[in-house]
């Protein structure tokens, strides 16, 4: 019944989405997906990773044949596509196989076989909409937030030393092998997660049950909440606000090089087809996430964790897409959320509703003195600066000392056996 409901609640969000975008005359997710069973795909890689999240409740032999299958019907749509002179992209034949397998679930399995099918097919096809519907979102705020606040953050940006100009000269001197490497690891955020997550699902196969906590359902969660606050707090970001991207609506040409001006900020129009995804960082979000659920993996699990989050906070600082603040924002806001649903996992207790409305209550604060005391963060920066810094480092020691407790209580305690003295006969 719980996931019959998700499942309802998911589907009219989907149908709110599909009629806010074509209000703007622009396709919504559901539109944009099921012209993917025929036509080129945006983002052949992202269906075979949502495949392969689905491949973990089947066994090998049916794993290799759907992925067979899938490559078999992506060679034929290609020779189409390439015989008709059509766009050329993969992608098609996973989701036809992920299709295939709900028909499958439904037709031809039974009970708990059905049920753990379904589940499947189910994380693999939210995966995908949770894409669509961040296009949709972003459509939205870009129609109806006309004005943005990035005068607010980017004075309050002062009191912790303007990164994004300090990382976008940084990312500059490096070259183009720098930039390539940051871009490649900012687009593949997906591939990393998928990796993290099959990683936590490799056993449901043999289990035949999907663990009670992983990565899928901290980046869906995150997914969901995230544009809601753009809604409230729409930001461009420094290369659009401050920067050529921005064009006659930027305030001047002036990230990476030159830090842009103290003065008294005011929201400032700008155009209506830029997303207004700053704030919070949701691609630094996503990096926290897969961080920390690659802290119980293997040796080179936790690197490329490791590795991912760094890489991924230098490019949205160096490609001018995020301001240092909406770093600051993405891992409370991670954090906070990943509490929640652990939480929630292990019954809600005094130490996890201290720590879900801790970081509720940071989070708010952050946002609220970027908005209104951003002009005395500007001009007190060796005060405001640190408290920034210590609030963030304030949940994250919540966090490590209140799910280290959880921890050491979720550990059967193994008491030694008393010697029992032998029982005189009762005769």
């Amino acid at each position: 019944m719980l996931w019959v409901a998700v499942g309802v609640v998911a589907l009219g969000f989907f149908i709110a989405l599909e009629i806010a975008a074509r209000h703007y005359g622009k396709p919504g997710p559901i539109t944009d997906q099921a012209r993917e069973v025929i036509f080129a795909p945006r983002s052949g890689t992202v269906l075979y990773v949502s495949m392969a999240l689905m491949l973990v409740v089947l066994p090998w032999r049916q794993r290799f044949i759907a992925l067979g299958a899938a490559i078999g019907i992506d060679l034929v749509f290609w020779l189409v596509r390439w015989a008709v002179d059509a766009e050329m992209m993969y992608g098609n034949g996973a989701l036809w196989v992920t299709l295939a397998c709900a028909v499958i679930a439904l037709t031809r399995r039974t009970g708990r076989d059905r049920a753990l099918l379904l589940k499947g097919v189910g994380l693999a096809l939210l995966l995908v909409a949770g894409r669509k519907t961040g296009y949709a979102w972003l459509l939205i705020t870009s129609k109806t937030r006309p004005m943005v606040l990035d005068q607010y953050v980017a004075t309050a940006d002062h009191a912790l030393g303007n990164p994004s100009w300090v990382v976008g000269r940084i990312v500059e001197a490096t070259g183009s092998i720098g930039a390539h490497v940051l871009d490649w690891v900012y687009i593949q955020l997906a591939v990393a997660a998928v990796v993290v997550a099959l990683y936590q699902l490799r056993r449901v196969s043999v289990e035949r049950r999907f663990p009670r906590h992983h990565l899928v359902r901290t980046f869906l969660v995150i997914g969901l909440l995230g544009p809601g606050i753009y809604m409230i707090y729409p930001v461009v970001g420094p290369i659009f606000a401050y920067g050529a991207d921005g064009a006659q609506w930027a305030v001047a040409d002036l990230w990476p090089n030159t830090p842009p001006p103290i003065g008294t900020p005011q929201p400032m129009p700008f155009d209506e087809f830029t997303p207004r995804n700053c704030m919070p960082s949701l691609h630094t979000a996503w990096a926290t996430a897969i961080f920390l659920h690659s802290r119980k993996g293997p040796l080179a699990l936790r690197c490329a964790g490791t590795f991912w989050l760094i890489a991924t906070l230098g490019a949205t600082l160096g490609f001018g897409y995020h301001y240092g603040g909406d770093i600051v924002a993405g891992v409370v806001f991670t954090l906070t959320i990943e509490a929640g649903l652990r939480a929630y996992d292990r019954g809600w207790d005094r130490q996890g509703i201290r720590l879900v409305v801790f970081g509720t209550v940071v989070f708010a604060a952050i946002l609220t003195s970027y908005r209104y005391l951003s002009s005395e963060m500007a001009a007190h920066p060796w005060v405001f600066g640190p408290l920034i810094m210590l609030s963030m480092a304030s949940v994250i020691f919540g966090y490590v000392r209140t799910t280290r407790r959880w921890e050491r209580a979720a550990v059967p305690v193994h008491l030694p056996e008393q010697r029992r003295e032998p029982q005189p006969e009762l005769v």
